[in-house]
């Protein structure tokens, strides 16, 4: 392993991200870091967001400075995660950086997704979801190192956590811990300020749910967003590291 293995974990909102981030941060060698552009996007979008104003006090809003802690982070652990979401990345921002991490995909069934987040804000669209950029960041990768990232799907890692991870670990170079697949139930120092919005499940949760049984209600005006949605979701599901 190098001396710092720095990992980007790309997804869009709603996609199991946090309990993921949850299970990386329970590993023995790895400090974790909760959406480091959010505070930015907000500032430099104007988006209306739960908590915006908190948000961008909380952090950092130049963006280019967060993509510099983002290559050199200042962490002690040996492995230091990035939870990032995708849409965060904003058109302006330059983004050939990601080329020198080791990054990684997070996907769920656009469904599951816009049911979740339509749950916590109402007021939805395609690019509040992440998908045409989580695409595009998918692409950059490919052609910025010459082979496809690992992608791992929610849905497979609630099916069985511990072949998901051991996929997912195994095709980023590191060993697999037991410690990712439970955690302590509770907040966190390393989550965001906007953790009392988004994170109530996860907050009370102490591992990964088991896979669910019902089909996602979506209202018919979302409806529209996941048929756009889909196509990118499949594309994605061909790369995934487990099936």
């Amino acid at each position: 392993m190098p001396e710092k293995h720095i990992i980007a974990m790309w997804s869009g909102p709603r996609n199991l991200s946090t309990a993921m981030m949850r299970s990386f941060e329970n590993r023995a060698d790895t400090e974790v870091w909760d959406e480091p552009f959010y505070p930015a996007y907000l500032k430099d979008t104007g988006l209306p967001h739960p908590m915006a104003a908190e948000v961008m006090a909380a952090g950092n809003t130049n963006w280019s400075d967060v993509v510099k802690t983002c290559l050199q982070p200042d962490a002690a652990a040996p492995v230091f995660y990035q939870k990032h979401m995708t849409h965060h990345m904003a058109p302006a921002y330059d983004r050939k950086w990601i080329g020198r991490l080791s990054n990684a995909f997070l996907i769920r069934d656009p469904a599951r997704v816009v049911a979740s987040y339509g749950r916590k804000h109402g007021d939805i669209s395609l690019a509040d979801i992440g998908f045409t950029e989580q695409a595009a960041l998918f692409d950059l990768v490919c052609d910025l190192t010459g082979k496809a990232p690992p992608v791992l799907d929610a849905t497979d890692i609630r099916r069985n956590p511990e072949a998901a991870l051991r996929s997912l670990c195994t095709a980023l170079g590191l060993e697999f811990s037991q410690n990712m697949l439970s955690w302590p139930a509770g907040r966190r120092v390393s989550d965001g300020v906007w953790a009392t919005h988004w994170y109530d499940s996860v907050i009370n949760s102490t591992g990964f749910a088991p896979p669910e049984q019902t089909e996602p209600d979506v209202p018919d005006m979302h409806r529209s967003i996941v048929d756009a949605a889909m196509p990118i979701y499949a594309h994605m599901k061909q790369y995934a590291v487990t099936t």
